[in-house]
């Protein structure tokens, strides 16, 4: 077995900085910060109090999270949001009332990144991710406080954060099922993809990992949503069954059809409702039966993020510290944003965040002028780059951090004034700081257990695949045990493209065994059409669609 040895690496520029297509739902994260953001910062503002901003934003930028899960789902993870939030922001805030020690603080600071980083890895919480958490809770380590003021201001984070979770959830009222259709959209739209790809190359292989994401990510929204079902879902579930055959018989799918389908579930219009049969009732049972990971059995992969997290976020808070800047915070948070699944995607991110943050400096500079004229356009300026951040993001990190950093430099003078000029050196110098620091960190502390994982994955799918083929074996196999069996098989063959892709980006580690995977993906996937084949074909071939359902 070959040893763990750095390999030389192209690192990417212009690519790190291509530009992607905009979200489906785009404008919703965006709306939903300034309905959630405007608020309370105007009652501020009427109240001559814009320095508490700080802390009714910590709860208010919680709308941010959630937009892709199922509305009983997002419920719940807004609420842990809200409530890991406002427990960072009390545990800032104390720490920040006893002492002013700057290195105790940026060591404080880094340790909760480290676990805010870690807990939303792990719980999958979805974008912004942990940056927003530990922007706020890095940034209050450093205002001035005393005990008693610290239940107060943890106070308003909780009523501004009430106050997102019910705009979190306000769609819902209009388009109940509207997470689970776009979901179900996509599996569609990247199996058809698949179907109208050449069997031969490598397009065909992209296009077949993009569409086993899709189908998972489907089924994760529907069954996130819970164990009680009605019409439309159970419409939904059968469409994502299409997608999921169509994954693993491309051949024999219709790609317009799946396109069809797909379109039919933008806005609030009808659900299509395909025919279907007694084995894929079976399908969905099976479906929800598949145990989820405890979260400790998803901690223990994560311990190199968290230590590389940890060290990068402390060494760039003290290099601040050491260069004399007011701010180290931004050279922390600056460090904890660059943190990915692997080393070459770290270097991306690190490359987005240094050309968002320096233009944004820019932009800041033009328009922190007539931010001064009063406290309403500070106000009404913030809000207008928190929907370009949250309308942007999403093409690409660089163009939403233009928005980002007028916007948490604009957000420092709600208490007082400052020198412009003093914020943008510190800003720039910080960028750079907790960029280089950050990635120097990332480079040290790599995961060298990456090919274990890959290994253990290729075990799963090669023991899912042996089991499903012994079934097919069988003159009259169980419907319920083989369509078991091969929904295992499907959600083992995501498992190891995804861990091969990240294990495939990460330094000072052995190498892959590239070829076993390949073969491990394509026998498994000849499985999967044989199983498909083999299970009622005249029901499978999508040609019958019985009456629609109303969202």
């Amino acid at each position: 077995m070959s040893t763990a040895t750095p390999t030389a690496r192209r690192l990417p520029l212009a690519g790190a900085l291509r530009l992607g297509r905009p979200s489906d739902i785009w404008f919703k994260p965006a709306l939903s910060a300034v309905a959630a953001v405007a608020p309370p910062n105007l009652i501020l503002l009427a109240l001559g109090r814009l320095d508490l901003a700080m802390y009714t934003m910590a709860g208010s930028l919680c709308a941010l999270y959630g937009h892709n899960r199922p509305y009983p789902a997002r419920a719940r993870t807004l609420a842990r949001v809200v409530l890991g939030m406002t427990g960072g922001l009390a545990v800032a805030l104390l720490a920040a009332s006893l002492t002013t020690d700057a290195v105790v603080l940026v060591t404080v600071g880094a340790l909760m990144a480290a676990v805010q980083k870690t807990l939303c890895d792990a719980t999958r919480v979805g974008p912004p991710g942990n940056v927003v958490l530990t922007f706020i809770s890095s940034a209050c380590l450093f205002v001035p406080q005393t005990p008693d003021q610290v239940p107060g201001h943890v106070g308003l984070a909780l009523l501004a954060g009430a106050w997102a979770w019910l705009v979190g959830m306000a769609p819902g009222l209009l388009r109940p099922h509207g997470p689970e259709r776009r979901a179900t959209a996509q599996a569609l739209n990247a199996a058809a993809a698949l179907a109208g790809t050449p069997a031969a190359g490598e397009g065909h292989d992209r296009s077949r990992a993009a569409a086993a994401a899709a189908v998972q990510a489907a089924w994760q929204s529907l069954t996130a949503a819970g164990a009680r079902t009605d019409r439309t879902r159970r419409a939904l579930e059968h469409l994502v069954i299409r997608a999921e055959v169509a994954l693993a018989a491309p051949a024999d799918a219709d790609p317009e059809r799946l396109r069809g389908w797909a379109r039919a579930l933008r806005g609030t219009g009808r659900v299509p409702r395909v025919a279907g049969a007694a084995g894929e009732l079976l399908g969905l049972d099976a479906e929800r039966a598949v145990p989820h990971r405890p979260l400790w059995h998803r901690l223990g992969p994560l311990a190199p993020v968290a230590a590389r997290t940890a060290l990068g976020c402390a060494l760039a808070g003290y290099a601040s510290l050491a260069l004399g800047v007011g701010r180290p915070y931004w050279a922390l948070v600056t460090a904890a944003s660059l943190y990915q699944a692997n080393t070459t995607l770290t270097w991306s991110r690190g490359v987005q965040r240094v050309v968002g943050n320096l233009l944004g400096v820019l932009v800041f500079a033009a328009v922190v002028p007539l931010a001064h004229l009063h406290p309403a356009v500070l106000v009404l300026s913030c809000l207008a780059f928190n929907f370009g951040a949250e309308a942007l993001i999403g093409r690409n990190y660089w163009l939403g951090s233009v928005c980002v950093t007028p916007m948490a430099l604009l957000v420092t003078e709600f208490a007082r004034t400052q020198d412009s000029g003093q914020l943008i050196t510190e800003r720039v110098l910080d960028t750079l700081v907790g960029a280089l620091v950050g990635f120097a960190a990332a480079v040290v502390v790599t995961d060298r257990r990456a090919g274990d994982r890959v290994e253990r994955a290729l075990t799963a799918v090669e023991r899912a695949r042996e089991e499903t083929a012994r079934l097919l074996a069988e003159p009259r196999p169980a419907p319920r045990a083989l369509e078991t069996a091969r929904r295992t098989l499907s959600a083992a063959l995501a498992e190891l493209r995804a861990t091969a892709d990240a294990a495939a980006g990460e330094w000072g580690r052995r190498a892959l065994p590239q070829e076993r995977v390949v073969l491990a993906e394509q026998s498994g996937h000849r499985t999967l059409a044989a199983t498909v084949r083999r299970q009622e074909p005249h029901s499978w071939d999508g040609t019958r669609t019985t009456e629609d359902v109303r969202p």
